[in-house]
């Protein structure tokens, strides 16, 4: 992989993470456009440089993070089941990583869901509701939004997407579910990127020694590009909901469905 071509991924990243269109989706087929081999060191190096675009969270909402001990808690509980999920079927997940097909599925189902998804949850009923503090959430709410964040370890499905989803459920509004999985993401990409990283290791310590550069540069570009997205991603969402990012899912979806059934193959490499 070029130093361009960790860029171009890296840039994916930072727009993609907050949106409800699955950044790792994204980047999987990025990386068969521009050809890019499917290896061990390219699996680790799309979830580390997620941890750049989360780190612009911690950024732009670093008074929101020094509240009480409680509000930790909460997203203990909310972080526990894919951390348990993660250690199970991590092998499970890493295979699904190469395949192309389960990330447009995914784009498309999870399209839908979003389409349908303001509706059914009445717009009018979620800006009414009060603002509430994450820490005065019950546990049994922060886990709920935690067994949804499990769903999106499938490639296409959108962290994003399904913590919102998990929020609103509950008895957050757009704007505070969005945030809400904004914090969540932060502990979420550190355990991912410190077993990723310590996968990698035990494969070959070289491997990550040979590739510092474009790990850094990832990272820079990926939390540039994220603190861009996330304060535009707040707007979009107030103003017109997930309809339209369920729309664009499904549109891209069935596209790659079609290439894949007429035999296009976009530069796909294994």
């Amino acid at each position: 992989m070029t130093n361009f071509q960790a860029i171009v991924i890296a840039i994916v990243e930072g727009l993609t993470e907050f949106l409800p269109v699955s950044s790792t989706g994204h980047m999987i087929i990025t990386q068969h456009l521009l050809g890019i081999p499917s290896t061990d060191f390219l699996k680790a190096y799309m979830v580390i440089i997620q941890l750049g675009a989360i780190l612009s969270v911690v950024v732009l909402y670093f008074k929101r993070f020094f509240q009480s001990f409680n509000f930790y808690w909460k997203l203990l509980a909310a972080f526990l089941p894919a951390a348990v999920i993660g250690l199970i079927f991590g092998d499970a997940i890493d295979a699904m990583l190469g395949d192309v097909s389960v990330v447009a599925w995914a784009l498309v189902i999870g399209g839908i869901i979003l389409f349908f998804f303001d509706k059914m949850m009445l717009p009018w009923k979620l800006e009414g509701r009060d603002e509430l503090n994450p820490e005065k959430m019950g546990f049994g709410h922060a886990v709920l939004i935690g067994l949804f964040q499990c769903v999106a370890m499938i490639p296409g499905v959108s962290r994003s997407a399904a913590t919102i989803i998990g929020g609103m459920i509950g008895p957050f509004n757009r704007k505070q579910a969005a945030e809400f999985s904004f914090f969540l993401a932060v502990p979420t990409m550190l355990g991912a990127t410190a077993k990723k990283g310590y996968d990698l290791y035990k494969i070959s310590p070289q491997l990550i020694t040979d590739h510092v550069q474009e790990l850094l540069i990832g990272n820079v570009v990926a939390f540039v590009v994220g603190l861009i997205a996330i304060k535009t991603f707040i707007g979009i969402l107030n103003k017109y909901g997930f309809r339209a990012f369920g729309i664009y899912r499904i549109i891209i979806g069935a596209a790659i469905l079609l290439m894949l059934q007429w035999g296009i193959q976009l530069n796909f490499v294994d």
